[in-house]
Formats: structure tokens, C-alpha cells, sequence
């Protein structure tokens, strides 16, 4: 099976895991259609895909071929087991995403092309797909770089990329976990209630809980919030507090928001616990 295909029959088979716990055992009630959603998220998938296939495709793993083939890289120069590698290898690459969607938040230019991703009204394991082409291709650059400099081994690679977008999808999934569960789960990784906090209009919840597989660098790195948002995960009103008529937010509209956006400050999306009424 080649690369591609072992990474997509992984990410299907998480898809429609999460997606049947979604309709069992959903957590919050939507404010927008889902299919209506869907139609928008899935569509941002379908172009992310086909510019990364006819652009820099596969990088991560290419890179870290090719990396291994002229013995570049940290662990290219260094005699380890191959487990320690392999492991030391995905924490690194795991806290080099966090790092990344930290940035995101803090680097102007890049909350720009991120605000798309946290533009969604609602979320669901397709909101984790949600990303703005222009950000996917910087994503799939910085982790091509991460890749060459530590050496990682290629195979490393493609269960880090299978992992991370597998995570992606259950950490936004609108799934009703028990508490016990929650709670011990994310001593270890990230859960949906964990990252529903990230997703709140409110400003200082949504600069905490950056992590996308491993909880434990927001532990170590002090963005960490364990509590729920402050309107509870029922009350709390999801997206961007300049965001919230689902009718300006179709799928041109996103495309379009990190130029049609007027240049804002850090702090320009505090807001009040509030939103306006969704239509749709």
C-alpha cells in the first residue's frame, strides 16, 4: 500500500469512528445546519488536497526520504535505538505543531489565515479539515523543515501525519465523553472538551489548550485550562466575536477573509461572552 493510501485508510476508518459517536452521543446542540456546514468545510478539504497534490504534495514524508538518503539531520548523525529515535522523533514533531498553532495566534499575518479555522460557528470533526489552503501549504513547509533538521525517519513521519489528522478530527468532535473519561484521557492527550475551550469568542479561552495530540505541552508551557468555558461547554458561543452571521460565511468568504479582513491588532477579537443570533 502506498504512502497516500495507508494515510487516507487511516483517516477514513477515524472519520467515521467519530463521525457515528457524533450521532450517538452528540454534546452540544448546532446553531447551523450541519450539512450546510459540511457543504462549506468539506469543500475547503476538496482545495486543500488538490493544491497541495498539484504543488508540494506528500512533503513531510519526500522530505524525510530524502533526508535519510543523504544522512541529514539529527538523528541521521547520532547511533540511538531505533525506538528511541522513532519516539524522540514524534514528541519532537507533536511539539513543533503545538509551537506552530501558538504562533498562529501570536503572529498577526499568520491569526489571519488562521481566523478561518476558528471562524466555524459550531464544531464538529469536519472543523477540524478547516484550514485555509495558504496555511496548510506554510503547515506542510515548517514541518518539512522540522522533518530535515531532527532527521526523522520517514515511516516516523507518515504515523505522525496519520496521528495528527486523526487527532484533529476527534478533538473537534461534537462527542459527549463521560467525565471519568475525559478527565483520564487527557492527562495523556487532547479531548473535545479540552479543545472546545480553544474555540470560544472569549479571547483568554481561546489562547489556551493549543494542543493537537499530546495534552502535555500546554501543561509544560503554562496554556493549560483545565476549567470549562465560562458559559459552560452548552452556553458557550463558539467562533469569532466579528463572525457570527453563517451567511457571510460561505465558502468564497473564507477564502477571501485574510485580505478583506481589515489589519487587526492582537487582542482584536476579545470580545464579550455573547454572540449575535446564527441564521441558517
Amino acid at each position: 500500500m502506498s504512502e497516500a493510501a495507508l494515510r487516507l485508510t487511516i483517516f477514513a476508518g477515524i472519520f467515521v469512528a467519530v463521525g457515528l459517536l457524533e450521532f450517538a452521543f452528540p454534546k452540544r446542540p448546532l446553531r447551523v445546519s450541519r450539512w450546510r456546514r459540511w457543504g462549506i468545510n468539506l469543500g475547503l478539504v476538496v482545495l486543500d488536497v488538490v493544491i497541495l497534490r498539484v504543488t508540494i504534495g506528500a512533503l513531510a514524508f519526500a522530505t524525510a526520504m530524502y533526508a535519510q538518503a543523504r544522512g541529514w539531520g539529527l538523528f541521521n548523525l547520532v547511533d540511538l535505538p531505533f525506538w528511541a529515535e522513532a519516539v524522540a522523533a514524534f514528541l519532537i514533531l507533536d511539539f513543533a505543531v503545538y509551537l506552530q498553532h501558538v504562533a498562529s495566534h501570536a503572529v498577526p499575518v499568520l491569526w489571519r489565515l488562521h481566523r478561518v479555522h476558528h471562524a466555524d460557528l459550531d464544531i464538529d470533526l469536519t472543523s477540524g479539515l478547516r484550514f485555509h489552503p495558504i496555511e496548510i501549504l506554510l503547515s506542510m513547509l515548517f514541518k518539512a523543515a522540522v522533518v530535515v533538521a531532527i532527521g526523522a525517519d520517514p515511516w516516523v513521519v507518515l504515523l505522525f501525519e496519520a496521528v495528527l489528522n486523526g487527532s484533529a478530527v476527534f478533538t473537534h468532535g461534537n462527542v459527549r465523553l463521560p467525565e471519568w473519561l475525559d478527565a483520564a484521557l487527557r492527562w495523556m492527550v487532547c479531548t473535545p472538551d479540552m479543545h472546545r475551550v480553544h474555540h470560544s469568542i472569549d479571547r483568554t479561552e481561546t489562547d489556551t489548550n493549543y494542543g493537537f495530540f499530546l495534552s502535555v505541552w500546554d501543561r509544560l508551557c503554562g496554556t493549560y485550562h483545565r476549567a470549562p468555558p465560562k458559559r459552560g461547554h452548552q452556553g458557550a458561543v463558539l467562533g469569532l466575536a466579528d463572525h457570527q452571521e453563517q451567511g457571510k460565511l460561505g465558502l468564497l468568504s473564507l477564502l477571501a477573509m485574510p485580505f478583506s479582513d481589515a489589519p487587526r491588532g492582537r487582542g482584536a477579537d476579545k470580545g464579550g461572552s455573547r454572540g449575535k443570533a446564527v441564521g441558517g
